[in-house]
């Protein structure tokens, strides 16, 4: 079973964009909290929050000025450049009380024909707050091109389940893409003929021209 780790968060009493900047320069990220209960504004340490990701912590208890919140990250909003996190929305959890949440999908092997064409790349999950995995795997090693794959198709550890239709579609095999096929290259005797046979044709022509001078001249003389 998955463990909670504790996140020591301060209230927020003051919203804005200009609040926010002034936050994360001093190694704090703005926050919130919604779901059963009220919405709350606070903020948390960057580096405690990141060192609980690389932890894999999807259980948080997030105390708030003394006040603990049992939650979990709903989403996670990434600064202009990608690299830092402007903002986090968690979702308040029951323990022990099933959940609906996003996981990645790992997509593992390579299909036998064609490529993978993922056509999402999180799928939501259903189960209690401690079982939240990092990821889901879906194999690919045996699809052939022209083969896709629905929900259905994900295998998933005991005690979570889908929380989408099972038919929707989340992946195809399509064939080789027409820009990477590398043309033969052609065989350099192949080039010098064909250039033979252009000079000959060129000769011929002059040839034809001087007999057709040939003929008038002829004319004059008779």
């Amino acid at each position: 079973m998955a463990q909670s780790e504790t996140l020591s968060a301060q209230k927020r009493t003051k919203l804005g964009s200009k609040t926010a900047r002034s936050l994360r320069a001093a190694g704090q990220i703005p926050a919130n909290i919604q779901g059963d209960g009220e919405h709350l504004d606070f903020s948390i340490s960057q580096e405690a929050f990141l060192t609980t990701r690389r932890h894999h912590t999807h259980l948080y208890d997030i105390d708030i000025d003394g006040s603990v919140e049992l939650a979990v990250v709903r989403e996670l909003q990434w600064d202009a450049m990608g690299g830092n996190i402007a903002h986090v929305e968690f979702k308040r959890v029951i323990r022990g009380v099933e959940t609906a949440t996003e996981v990645a999908i790992e997509w593992v092997g390579q299909p036998k024909g064609g490529i993978l064409n993922a056509l999402v790349d999180h799928v939501t999950i259903r189960c209690i707050p401690s079982l939240i995995p990092d990821s889901v795997e879906v194999k690919v090693g045996e699809l052939e091109e022209g083969q896709h794959l629905s929900a259905a198709d994900i295998i998933l550890p005991e005690g979570l389940s889908l929380g989408i239709d099972l038919d929707t579609e989340i992946a195809t095999v399509t064939g080789a893409s027409p820009d990477v096929i590398e043309e033969p290259e052609e065989d350099e005797g192949d080039d010098m003929e064909a250039g033979t046979a252009a000079s000959d044709g060129d000769g011929g022509t002059d040839g034809g021209t001087g007999d057709g001078a040939d003929g008038p001249s002829g004319g004059d003389g008779a």
